[in-house]
């Protein structure tokens, strides 16, 4: 117990900080669709420490990175419990699968899926978010760098 504790730990520092960067860098990566929230963005896994990378599943590379999704509820902020897929496609037309993985930390929930690629990639992201009878798409487009 007390080692999940300290990967859960970890993981909210990491993901804040993410949150932080993308957030002074991009300005905040949101879509409000249909009533909910959905948080995005997409960092490298050299972000991540070997220890954590490695217990979590990820390969720490500077070519690949983690999809960071969150979905909270528009009006009272709630973290959502969703089903999530979805497909990250280059501007050559190839389309790799994302496999979401879900994290929970505390009140919060997130959504981690891996990435490879190249410098200077371009991606378009098409993710389906499904709740009970409510389904909405997320698309964004991202340039991907090499760290």
């Amino acid at each position: 117990m007390h080692l999940h504790w300290k990967k859960v730990s970890i993981w909210s520092v990491v993901v804040w900080f993410c949150l932080i960067l993308s957030t002074s860098v991009n300005a905040e990566q949101k879509q409000t669709l249909g009533q909910w929230d959905v948080h995005y963005i997409a960092f490298p896994t050299t972000f991540l420490t070997p220890e954590i990378a490695k217990a979590n599943g990820f390969i720490r590379s500077k070519y690949n990175a983690i999809i960071n999704i969150s979905v909270l509820d528009k009006d009272t902020q709630v973290a959502q419990r969703i089903e999530i897929s979805g497909t990250a496609r280059n501007l050559i037309g190839t389309t790799k699968d994302l496999k979401f993985k879900r994290v929970i930390d505390g009140d919060a929930i997130y959504y981690l899926a891996p990435l490879s690629f190249r410098h200077k990639e371009n991606y378009t992201f098409d993710i389906m978010i499904k709740q009970r009878n409510n389904s909405q798409k997320l698309t964004f487009k991202q340039e991907m760098f090499v760290d």
